[in-house]
């Protein structure tokens, strides 16, 4: 029987500078936004932008890199999987539900003088430069998330193999 796929990957940049919080349990979560642009023509043969947001959830050592090096405006590459999660809404005591990505991998695109923040001079963590025209790239552990409202999130990323078939 065949397995289902649960897999996102966007190249964007930033909205917003990632929000780092820890969990009760001692675990690192960050919070950003991706925006990510679409170009098409209508059917007045008039060309159309379409940007949509993407909320991202980074866990672990992932999320303080994310935190540390991405800020608004920054081009990354993020991979992960879609998780939806609900929440009783403490004012009005409805359900609410919110779609996110968990992040997995990051890679930061372009140079950090291009884009708007992060470390000018290039000082991503050791064994991380060259990768993605300068950037540096980063994959998310198992975590175990207690008492947060989020389940875990997977083993993270692509293999050294894959990645070199990407055409970016």
């Amino acid at each position: 029987m065949a397995r289902g796929l649960n897999k996102a990957m966007l190249i964007g940049h930033l909205g917003t500078d990632p929000e780092l919080r820890v969990t009760p349990s001692g675990q690192s979560v960050a919070n950003f936004t991706v925006a990510t642009n679409e170009s098409f023509k209508d059917s007045s043969g008039n060309l159309q932008e379409r940007t949509e947001w993407h909320r991202i959830v980074a866990w672990g050592r992932l999320a303080e890199i994310c935190q540390q090096y991405l800020k608004k405006g920054r081009q990354v590459y993020i991979e992960g999987k879609l998780q939806t999660r609900s929440w009783d809404d403490q004012k009005t005591g409805e359900k609410r539900y919110t779609t996110e990505i968990v992040c997995s991998d990051m890679q930061m695109l372009g140079s950090p003088r291009d884009q708007g923040g992060g470390n000018q001079g290039g000082n991503y963590p050791q064994g991380n430069t060259g990768q993605a025209y300068g950037g540096g790239s980063y994959q998310g552990r198992d975590q175990q998330q207690q008492n947060s409202g989020y389940p875990s999130s997977p083993p993270g990323g692509m293999q050294e193999q894959e990645k070199d078939d990407l055409p970016f």
